[in-house]
């Protein structure tokens, strides 16, 4: 039997009910990376032969009558965690020897949960992209068409995954980098609540390794199904064990239904500064009908939506200015020259980024304030709903673009050019207030592309969109595109 493709459950079960060694699976899938990873290019740094050795213990384990939620699993983490004895580079060149001596806090997790780490996965130079691509290690291609990107800055892992290169993989999120390569894929994944999972070891080369708070960025699950994510996020919840960790566990609520039809559901296809491409509509249209067949109360309409166009502007400049603040830039002169010629009434998200690059602590502040106004508004509008469902990106992946300055590059949505970030709006929505989200595959475009949409749920209530992901992956079998 093929085990590649199974999920991390079943895995699990053939693995307690001895139909598999964790040494086959850990072979079968080594096979498999060294014979198509050439041309995919998902799998950056290999560590095949400490594999194989952690595939042994997990057998012997299992033999003394040891059991633990991913004993003997084959898995990958993203490129830019931690793993002592592997490079850390986020793609930069001038770090490609950096070798960390531990394990980030959600490698050591993923280990003592007996996971089975085959390598680590390819990302956009210092996770700066929404495609995958650096010079360390090259350029990761779309598995369904190679001549597209898998996405970033997550790409290498949705790329491993949708080839068969392990059951899980773990990632991170600040501009979608979980959801829109699962998107692109047609895989799954899952942006937690910001500040649920630990991010130590999850830094820059050139950071010191601390416990330290990140304002938009979470780490979090990838996966072939709904369950999946929902068993790795087990695995990973809970504080930093340096910080509130000596002092806290999580105990996530459980989902606030069991059932399609008791979920309250507001559905979103259309953004005001951007357009929704025809393939995504359709996915999200398909979602929306499977749910309404379910009998789940559907809307499409809500006064309590804060508002979308403002949502995208403190996003943008919260993203922007923060990236700025961790990777300095040249020339902050002429930046601050040329935010200052904008004109008053210039509010596009290009003028936007654009002062963004120059934004004060003052400007900060006010945004952040404004953000705590967008929270309120998200809690009462998840009184009267249970999830949101809307796209991630306006189109399916889009064909590799590596022009050299990505504020000169542009994404095609049936055939009408917009700004390349500009198509970061719908992941920004759950990001800016910090909310959970999941990405579900939602069918395929008509040159068959995968296509998924997220699920947005209320912050700190992550098991209500993954519960509500399982149960449209039971009904509708995952709307996979064919492969």
């Amino acid at each position: 039997m093929e085990w590649s493709f199974q999920t991390a459950g079943q895995l699990v079960g053939a693995l307690r009910a001895g139909a598999v060694t964790s040494v086959e699976l850990t072979d079968e899938a080594i096979a498999r990376i060294e014979r198509d990873d050439e041309v995919i290019n998902a799998i950056c740094v290999r560590d095949f032969d400490r594999a194989r050795a952690a595939a042994h213990r997990a057998d012997q384990a299992r033999a003394r009558g040891e059991d633990r939620p991913l004993l003997g699993v084959p898995v990958t983490v993203k490129e830019c965690y931690d793993v002592a004895g592997l490079p850390t580079t986020w793609g930069m060149p001038p770090h490609r020897d950096h070798l960390p001596a531990e394990d980030a806090v959600q490698v050591s997790r993923l280990k003592d949960a007996g996971a089975v780490l085959l390598g680590k996965t390819n990302v956009p130079l210092g996770l700066q992209d929404i495609q995958t691509f650096n010079d360390i290690y090259g350029t990761t291609t779309n598995p369904w068409d190679r001549s597209r990107t898998p996405g970033g800055s997550s790409g290498g892992s949705a790329a491993a995954l949708a080839s068969g290169f392990g059951a899980l993989s773990i990632g991170s999120d600040l501009a979608g980098s979980l959801r829109t390569p699962a998107h692109f894929c047609g895989v799954y994944a899952h942006k937690p609540t910001v500040g649920l999972a630990a991010t130590r070891g999850m830094v820059a080369p050139s950071d010191p390794v601390l416990p330290t708070d990140l304002d938009l960025a979470v780490v979090g699950p990838m996966a072939r199904s709904a369950r999946d994510l929902t068993l790795l996020l087990d695995v990973m919840a809970g504080p930093d064990p340096l910080t509130s960790g000596k002092a806290h566990r999580v105990a996530l609520p459980p989902a606030r239904h069991e059932r399609l039809r008791d979920f309250r559901v507001l559905v979103l296809d259309d953004h005001p500064l951007l357009p929704t491409g025809s393939a995504v509509r359709e996915g999200v249209h398909r979602v929306a009908a499977a749910l309404v067949e379910a009998g789940a109360r559907v809307e499409r309409h809500s006064p309590l939506l804060p508002d979308l166009t403002e949502a995208a502007t403190l996003y943008m400049l919260l993203l922007i200015s923060g990236s700025v603040a961790r990777f300095p830039i040249e020339s902050y002169e002429q930046l601050q020259a040329r935010a200052a010629g904008l004109s008053a009434d210039d509010q596009s998200l290009d003028a936007v980024r654009q002062r963004a690059l120059v934004c004060s602590h003052r400007d900060w502040i006010e945004a952040t304030n404004r953000r705590e106004i967008h929270r309120h508004g998200w809690r009462r509008l998840f009184a009267e709903f249970d999830a949101v469902v809307c796209p991630i990106t306006p189109t399916p992946a889009f064909p590799h673009d590596h022009d050299p300055n990505p504020l000169e590059r542009r994404i095609d949505v049936d055939g009408v050019e917009h700004p390349y970030f500009d198509q970061l709006v719908w992941a920004g929505l759950a990001t800016m207030p910090g909310l959970p989200a999941t990405a579900v595959p939602a069918g395929c475009s008509p040159e068959g592309l995968p296509v998924g949409v997220q699920l947005i749920g209320p912050m700190f209530e992550d098991r209500t969109p993954l519960r509500l992901a399982e149960l449209l992956e039971r009904r509708t079998g995952g709307f996979r595109a064919p492969r």
